[in-house]
């Protein structure tokens, strides 16, 4: 059974609004890492329509907004609503070092997931260094940093 009033709860809603968050949804939770050439991220999008979500880059801030609604059919009584409803988003700043004209993304079992490719400038190369003294040329590794 369902337990219509919860004093902890209702003690925890009244602080929020008290500090001025209520009302608002949470940010898209989200985990980020680089996995050898690509920056993946994962965003948790429960229930949300994969269609809903829009995803715009401009000057290297990725912004991942998406909308999740539910209106009671007639006639049903609400016992309890506790899950956020309307326009989440969450801004993730992409460095140089990130290609954010080739990203790759796929909505599943309700995570958002995105790969973003290293840029090639970025990528570890070698750099030839040539000798005046008469000696062959040699090359010297460069590791450019993670993103």
């Amino acid at each position: 059974m369902l337990m219509r009033f919860d004093p902890f709860r209702e003690l925890d809603r009244l602080t929020s609004q008290a500090a001025g968050v209520g009302g608002r949804p949470p940010a898209i939770a989200m985990d980020a890492y680089r996995r050898g050439d690509q920056f993946v991220v994962h965003f948790d999008v429960p229930g949300i329509d994969p269609s809903s979500i829009d995803l715009t880059i401009e000057k290297n801030v990725l912004t991942v907004s998406a909308e999740r609604t539910w209106q009671p059919q007639e006639g049903d009584q609400v016992v309890v609503s506790e899950r956020p409803q309307g326009r989440f988003s969450r801004q993730v700043f992409l460095g140089e070092s990130l290609d954010a004209e080739r990203i790759d993304a796929s909505c599943a079992d309700g995570v958002l997931t995105l790969r973003v490719p290293v840029a090639e400038q970025a990528k570890p190369r070698k750099v030839e260094v040539s000798s005046s003294g008469g000696r062959s040329a040699q090359a010297i590794e460069t590791n450019a940093s993670a993103a």
